[in-house]
């Protein structure tokens, strides 16, 4: 017999993520399969789970602009360009970033640059601020499924060995736009 694991205990979850384990969470439109962005060992477990190649690169959500700095090269932006994300934050759109010449590989896959997000979702932020870092953030279904809306839909295509955040998605119907920070341009509406 399988254990249910469930929570709405950010303790829990964090010990699951300090653990090197993938959580599940809900964000604004989906639940999302998270982890450690530092850890090698639980970005192949994600991605495994997933079935999704690491070449594609991840999105990173996170609490505030300051936990992303470690892997976005915020320097290499000028001031309209940084204002472009600014003035459309708290909106869920994710940004692909320059990323640091030292973010890791597992997250930026085949390409130069990551994808972020600050999320003003209550529960990404009381998540990501407990963690004290960004999570990876990509959506809870597998490869060629529609993405989880519900537990129930959580449980269908994972079953009950995930950790999971016992809260509801916000309800947006859409997942977040992503464009390029750089140029303006979207990448996907």
């Amino acid at each position: 017999m399988t254990k249910i694991l469930f929570s709405s205990n950010i303790k829990d979850l964090l010990v699951q993520l300090h653990q090197g384990k993938v959580i599940i969470y809900p964000t604004e439109s989906v639940f999302g399969l998270g982890c450690d962005p530092d850890n090698k060992h639980a970005i192949h477990t994600l991605l495994k789970i997933k079935n999704r190649s690491w070449k594609k690169g991840l999105i990173l959500i996170a609490a505030n602009y300051a936990q992303l700095l470690k892997y976005i090269d915020d320097s290499c932006l000028n001031e309209k360009q940084r204002s472009r994300a600014f003035s459309i934050w708290p909106r869920p759109v994710t940004w692909v970033f320059p990323a640091k010449m030292n973010s890791p590989f597992w997250l930026t896959g085949q390409f130069s640059s990551l994808a972020v997000r600050i999320s003003y979702f209550e529960p990404i932020q009381r998540l990501c601020l407990a963690f004290g870092k960004p999570l990876v953030s990509t959506s809870a279904n597998l490869s060629g499924q529609p993405p989880a809306r519900t537990i129930t839909e959580v449980y269908k295509q994972f079953g009950h060995g995930i950790p999971i955040m016992y809260e509801d998605v916000f309800g947006r119907p859409n997942p977040s736009e992503i464009r390029d920070v750089v140029t303006g341009k979207l990448i996907r509406g």
